[in-house]
C-alpha cells in the first residue's frame, strides 16, 4: 500500500553504486538513488542488475531518493 508522501514510477538502472544502492533512470527522464526495499532484500534470490527495468517509490518531499519495490522481467 503506497503512502500518500510518495508516488510510483517505472524506471531503469543504470548502475550499481556502494551500499546496496542503485542509480534509476525514470521514464520521466530524472535520476534517483534508490535502495531495494526490505521485502526485496530478505529474498536473496532476487538480484538487481543495470539494465533491469523496475517500480519504484519516490519521496515528494526529496524526489532524488527512492526505494524498489518491484522488479520486472
Amino acid at each position: 500500500m503506497a503512502d500518500e508522501q510518495t508516488f510510483r514510477t517505472k524506471g531503469t538502472v543504470k548502475s550499481v553504486l556502494r551500499d546496496a544502492t542503485f542509480l534509476v533512470k525514470t521514464d520521466q527522464g530524472a535520476d534517483v538513488i534508490a535502495r531495494a526495499a526490505g521485502r526485496m532484500r530478505r529474498g536473496r534470490k532476487i538480484r538487481i542488475l543495470p539494465g533491469d527495468v523496475v517500480e519504484i517509490e519516490v519521496s515528494l518531499y526529496d524526489p532524488s531518493r527512492g526505494r524498489i519495490v518491484w522488479r520486472h522481467r
